[in-house]
Protein backbone atom coordinates (compact mmCIF):
# COMPACT_ATOMS: atom_id res chain seq x y z
CA UNK A 1 0.00 0.00 0.00
CA UNK A 2 0.84 3.59 -0.86
CA UNK A 3 2.62 5.54 2.23
CA UNK A 4 0.76 8.19 3.61
CA UNK A 5 0.99 11.65 5.43
CA UNK A 6 -0.52 11.69 8.96
CA UNK A 7 0.01 13.93 11.78
CA UNK A 8 1.02 12.64 15.77
CA UNK A 9 0.43 14.94 18.89
CA UNK A 10 2.05 14.46 21.53
CA UNK A 11 1.04 15.64 25.26
CA UNK A 12 3.53 16.35 27.94
CA UNK A 13 1.33 16.73 31.28
CA UNK A 14 3.84 17.52 33.40
CA UNK A 15 5.79 19.78 30.86
CA UNK A 16 9.03 17.40 30.95
CA UNK A 17 10.24 16.39 27.61
CA UNK A 18 11.55 13.07 29.00
CA UNK A 19 8.79 12.68 31.25
CA UNK A 20 5.23 11.03 30.93
CA UNK A 21 4.45 11.38 26.68
CA UNK A 22 1.06 11.12 25.44
CA UNK A 23 0.77 9.87 21.83
CA UNK A 24 -2.14 10.22 19.68
CA UNK A 25 -2.28 10.16 15.84
CA UNK A 26 -4.78 11.42 13.47
CA UNK A 27 -8.08 9.10 13.10
CA UNK A 28 -6.56 6.55 15.46
CA UNK A 29 -8.58 5.24 18.04
CA UNK A 30 -4.88 3.99 20.22
CA UNK A 31 -3.12 6.14 21.94
CA UNK A 32 0.42 5.56 22.97
CA UNK A 33 1.78 6.03 26.57
CA UNK A 34 5.99 6.43 27.08
CA UNK A 35 7.54 6.97 30.58
CA UNK A 36 10.82 6.57 32.66
CA UNK A 37 10.86 3.88 34.79
CA UNK A 38 11.36 5.84 37.77
CA UNK A 39 7.86 7.72 37.00
CA UNK A 40 5.83 4.57 37.13
CA UNK A 41 4.81 4.67 40.90
CA UNK A 42 3.42 8.60 40.28
CA UNK A 43 1.45 7.66 37.18
CA UNK A 44 -0.09 4.79 37.21
CA UNK A 45 -3.39 6.06 38.48
CA UNK A 46 -3.81 7.54 35.03
CA UNK A 47 -6.70 5.83 32.92
CA UNK A 48 -4.93 4.82 30.47
CA UNK A 49 -3.16 2.24 32.77
CA UNK A 50 -6.54 1.07 33.91
CA UNK A 51 -7.19 -0.33 30.33
CA UNK A 52 -6.11 -3.35 28.23
CA UNK A 53 -2.95 -3.14 26.19
CA UNK A 54 0.64 -4.19 24.63
CA UNK A 55 3.89 -2.75 26.37
CA UNK A 56 7.28 -2.72 25.30
CA UNK A 57 10.10 -2.28 28.13
CA UNK A 58 13.19 -0.76 26.82
CA UNK A 59 17.12 -0.62 28.21
CA UNK A 60 20.60 -1.02 27.22
CA UNK A 61 22.17 -4.10 26.62
CA UNK A 62 25.14 -4.77 28.64
CA UNK A 63 27.75 -3.46 26.46
CA UNK A 64 26.79 -2.77 22.92
CA UNK A 65 24.28 -0.54 20.62
CA UNK A 66 21.07 -2.68 20.19
CA UNK A 67 18.30 -2.00 22.76
CA UNK A 68 17.13 -5.22 25.13
CA UNK A 69 13.44 -4.90 25.15
CA UNK A 70 11.02 -6.48 26.34
CA UNK A 71 7.04 -7.39 24.94
CA UNK A 72 4.34 -8.15 26.58
CA UNK A 73 0.69 -7.45 27.22
CA UNK A 74 -1.66 -6.66 30.15
CA UNK A 75 -5.75 -6.75 30.92
CA UNK A 76 -4.88 -3.85 32.20
CA UNK A 77 -1.12 -2.95 31.65
CA UNK A 78 -1.09 -1.40 35.05
CA UNK A 79 -0.83 -4.69 36.84
CA UNK A 80 1.85 -6.34 34.43
CA UNK A 81 3.85 -2.96 34.50
CA UNK A 82 3.99 -2.94 38.57
CA UNK A 83 5.18 -6.74 38.56
CA UNK A 84 7.89 -5.40 35.52
CA UNK A 85 8.97 -2.78 38.06
CA UNK A 86 10.05 -4.89 41.22
CA UNK A 87 11.24 -7.97 39.09
CA UNK A 88 12.94 -6.14 36.16
CA UNK A 89 16.47 -4.58 36.44
CA UNK A 90 17.26 -4.16 32.87
CA UNK A 91 14.40 -1.47 31.20
CA UNK A 92 14.81 2.22 31.79
CA UNK A 93 11.82 3.43 30.08
CA UNK A 94 8.84 1.84 28.63
CA UNK A 95 6.00 2.48 25.99
CA UNK A 96 2.11 0.84 26.08
CA UNK A 97 -0.48 1.25 23.50
CA UNK A 98 -4.15 1.04 24.50
CA UNK A 99 -7.41 2.12 22.19
CA UNK A 100 -9.43 5.01 23.51
CA UNK A 101 -12.74 3.39 23.09
CA UNK A 102 -11.55 0.25 24.81
CA UNK A 103 -12.23 -1.81 21.69
CA UNK A 104 -9.05 -4.04 22.55
CA UNK A 105 -9.85 -7.07 24.84
CA UNK A 106 -7.35 -9.99 25.66
CA UNK A 107 -7.45 -11.81 22.96
CA UNK A 108 -6.61 -8.92 20.49
CA UNK A 109 -3.47 -7.14 22.72
CA UNK A 110 -2.20 -11.22 22.80
CA UNK A 111 -2.40 -11.26 18.63
CA UNK A 112 -0.54 -7.76 18.59
CA UNK A 113 1.94 -8.87 21.58
CA UNK A 114 2.77 -11.80 19.51
CA UNK A 115 3.01 -10.16 16.11
CA UNK A 116 5.41 -7.53 17.46
CA UNK A 117 8.18 -10.37 19.23
CA UNK A 118 7.63 -11.74 15.89
CA UNK A 119 8.84 -8.66 13.80
CA UNK A 120 11.68 -7.57 16.30
CA UNK A 121 13.19 -10.91 15.97
CA UNK A 122 13.13 -10.91 12.25
CA UNK A 123 14.37 -7.04 12.60
CA UNK A 124 17.19 -8.31 14.65
CA UNK A 125 17.52 -4.82 16.40
CA UNK A 126 17.33 -5.66 19.53
CA UNK A 127 18.39 -7.86 22.28
CA UNK A 128 15.12 -9.71 23.71
CA UNK A 129 14.58 -10.49 27.53
CA UNK A 130 11.71 -12.65 26.44
CA UNK A 131 11.99 -16.18 27.45
CA UNK A 132 8.71 -17.67 25.37
CA UNK A 133 7.26 -17.05 22.43
CA UNK A 134 3.66 -15.48 22.45
CA UNK A 135 1.05 -18.09 20.16
CA UNK A 136 -1.64 -16.11 18.20
CA UNK A 137 -4.89 -16.34 19.62
CA UNK A 138 -8.00 -17.45 18.08
CA UNK A 139 -9.77 -14.49 16.11
CA UNK A 140 -11.95 -13.93 13.61
CA UNK A 141 -10.83 -12.48 9.72
CA UNK A 142 -12.81 -9.52 10.82
CA UNK A 143 -10.82 -9.05 14.26
CA UNK A 144 -7.56 -10.23 12.76
CA UNK A 145 -8.06 -7.31 10.05
CA UNK A 146 -8.69 -4.30 12.57
CA UNK A 147 -6.04 -5.63 14.91
CA UNK A 148 -2.97 -6.04 11.98
CA UNK A 149 -4.52 -2.33 11.44
CA UNK A 150 -4.07 -0.96 14.63
CA UNK A 151 -0.48 -2.83 14.60
CA UNK A 152 0.62 -0.74 11.27
CA UNK A 153 -0.20 2.55 13.40
CA UNK A 154 1.81 1.19 16.82
CA UNK A 155 4.87 0.43 13.87
CA UNK A 156 4.53 4.33 12.52
CA UNK A 157 4.57 5.59 16.11
CA UNK A 158 7.72 3.63 17.53
CA UNK A 159 10.43 5.39 15.71
CA UNK A 160 9.24 8.67 16.41
CA UNK A 161 9.78 7.91 20.26
CA UNK A 162 13.37 6.41 19.76
CA UNK A 163 12.27 2.72 19.33
CA UNK A 164 14.04 1.08 15.84
CA UNK A 165 13.25 -2.48 17.04
CA UNK A 166 10.66 -2.63 14.60
CA UNK A 167 11.94 -0.83 11.39
CA UNK A 168 11.65 -3.85 8.77
CA UNK A 169 12.97 -2.93 5.59
CA UNK A 170 10.02 -3.48 2.68
CA UNK A 171 11.67 -4.85 -0.31
CA UNK A 172 8.81 -3.20 -2.47
CA UNK A 173 10.80 0.31 -1.73
CA UNK A 174 13.92 -0.34 -3.06
CA UNK A 175 13.32 0.35 -6.53
CA UNK A 176 12.86 3.57 -5.26
CA UNK A 177 16.60 4.29 -4.47
CA UNK A 178 19.89 4.26 -6.43
CA UNK A 179 21.88 1.82 -5.52
CA UNK A 180 25.39 1.72 -4.32
CA UNK A 181 28.36 -0.33 -3.82
CA UNK A 182 31.19 -0.24 -1.60
CA UNK A 183 34.60 -2.99 -2.77
CA UNK A 184 37.87 -2.93 -0.43
CA UNK A 185 39.99 -5.55 1.07
CA UNK A 186 38.08 -8.57 -0.87
CA UNK A 187 34.57 -7.37 0.02
CA UNK A 188 31.88 -5.89 -1.68
CA UNK A 189 28.48 -4.32 -0.66
CA UNK A 190 25.53 -2.85 -1.81
CA UNK A 191 22.88 -0.93 -0.87
CA UNK A 192 20.96 2.74 -0.58
CA UNK A 193 20.43 5.64 1.20
CA UNK A 194 17.05 5.94 2.58
CA UNK A 195 15.22 8.78 4.82
CA UNK A 196 15.52 6.01 7.95
CA UNK A 197 19.18 5.56 7.37
CA UNK A 198 21.46 3.29 4.93
CA UNK A 199 20.83 0.17 3.95
CA UNK A 200 22.65 -2.74 3.55
CA UNK A 201 21.31 -5.27 1.70
CA UNK A 202 21.55 -9.25 1.52
CA UNK A 203 24.44 -10.78 0.60
CA UNK A 204 26.78 -7.85 0.71
CA UNK A 205 30.35 -8.75 2.76
CA UNK A 206 32.14 -7.73 5.37
CA UNK A 207 35.91 -8.26 6.59
CA UNK A 208 35.94 -10.35 8.94
CA UNK A 209 39.23 -8.58 10.36
CA UNK A 210 38.78 -5.13 12.51
CA UNK A 211 41.83 -2.91 12.51
CA UNK A 212 42.92 -2.18 16.11
CA UNK A 213 42.33 1.34 15.77
CA UNK A 214 38.50 0.97 15.23
CA UNK A 215 35.95 2.84 17.15
CA UNK A 216 34.43 0.45 20.44
CA UNK A 217 31.15 0.87 19.53
CA UNK A 218 31.41 0.02 15.82
CA UNK A 219 33.59 -2.74 17.09
CA UNK A 220 30.42 -4.13 19.46
CA UNK A 221 27.92 -3.24 16.82
CA UNK A 222 29.92 -5.82 14.29
CA UNK A 223 30.12 -7.90 17.52
CA UNK A 224 26.24 -7.80 18.36
CA UNK A 225 25.40 -8.34 14.73
CA UNK A 226 27.45 -11.73 14.66
CA UNK A 227 25.48 -12.61 18.02
CA UNK A 228 22.00 -11.64 16.18
CA UNK A 229 22.67 -13.94 13.03
CA UNK A 230 22.71 -10.91 10.64
CA UNK A 231 26.58 -11.45 9.55
CA UNK A 232 27.75 -14.85 9.64
CA UNK A 233 31.10 -16.37 8.42
CA UNK A 234 31.16 -17.81 4.55
CA UNK A 235 34.74 -18.13 3.88
CA UNK A 236 37.35 -14.99 4.17
CA UNK A 237 34.48 -12.95 5.04
CA UNK A 238 31.23 -12.17 6.57
CA UNK A 239 27.71 -11.98 4.79
CA UNK A 240 24.73 -10.34 5.44
CA UNK A 241 21.99 -12.89 5.90
CA UNK A 242 19.24 -10.26 5.60
CA UNK A 243 18.67 -6.34 4.07
CA UNK A 244 19.62 -4.13 7.44
CA UNK A 245 19.56 -0.17 8.55
CA UNK A 246 21.99 1.63 9.77
CA UNK A 247 21.85 4.86 11.12
CA UNK A 248 23.90 6.27 8.46
CA UNK A 249 26.29 5.20 5.60
CA UNK A 250 29.44 5.55 7.56
CA UNK A 251 28.26 3.18 10.34
CA UNK A 252 27.33 1.00 7.41
CA UNK A 253 30.84 1.20 5.62
CA UNK A 254 32.69 0.86 8.95
CA UNK A 255 30.83 -1.83 9.73
CA UNK A 256 31.27 -3.23 6.26
CA UNK A 257 35.06 -2.51 6.17
CA UNK A 258 36.23 -3.25 9.95
CA UNK A 259 37.52 0.98 10.63
CA UNK A 260 36.38 4.24 10.62
CA UNK A 261 35.29 5.25 7.18
CA UNK A 262 33.27 8.29 5.60
CA UNK A 263 30.54 6.49 4.00
CA UNK A 264 29.86 9.60 2.15
CA UNK A 265 33.16 8.90 0.02
CA UNK A 266 33.29 4.87 0.10
CA UNK A 267 29.81 4.29 -1.31
CA UNK A 268 30.00 4.98 -5.17
CA UNK A 269 26.75 4.36 -7.55
CA UNK A 270 27.76 2.16 -11.18
CA UNK A 271 29.06 5.69 -12.83
CA UNK A 272 31.75 5.69 -9.95
CA UNK A 273 30.13 9.03 -8.32
CA UNK A 274 30.57 8.90 -4.61
CA UNK A 275 27.58 9.44 -2.24
CA UNK A 276 29.00 13.08 -1.65
CA UNK A 277 29.13 13.70 -5.58
CA UNK A 278 25.36 12.24 -6.16
CA UNK A 279 24.15 14.38 -3.36
CA UNK A 280 26.31 17.62 -4.00
CA UNK A 281 24.35 17.56 -7.46
CA UNK A 282 21.12 16.62 -6.00
CA UNK A 283 20.99 20.12 -3.95
CA UNK A 284 22.00 21.59 -7.08
CA UNK A 285 18.92 20.47 -9.09
CA UNK A 286 21.15 18.66 -11.21
CA UNK A 287 20.97 14.92 -10.68
CA UNK A 288 18.28 12.76 -8.52
CA UNK A 289 19.44 11.46 -5.13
Amino acid sequence: MPERPFSIKIFLPYGQPDGLRIVDKSNWTGRGVVFPRSLLPDIKKRDEFQETGVYVLVGPSEEGELPRIYIGEGDPVKGRLEQHFSKKDFWTWAMFFVSKDRSLNKAHVQHLEAQLVRIAREAKRSFFDNLNEPQNPSLSEAEVADVESFLEDMLSIFPLVGLSAFQRVESTNVGKHQLLTLESKGIKATGYESPEGFNIKEGSQAVKAEVPSIHHYMSVLRRELRETGVLTEKGDVLEFTQDYFFNSPSTAAGVALGRSANGRIEWKNSKGETLKQIQEKAAEGNGAA
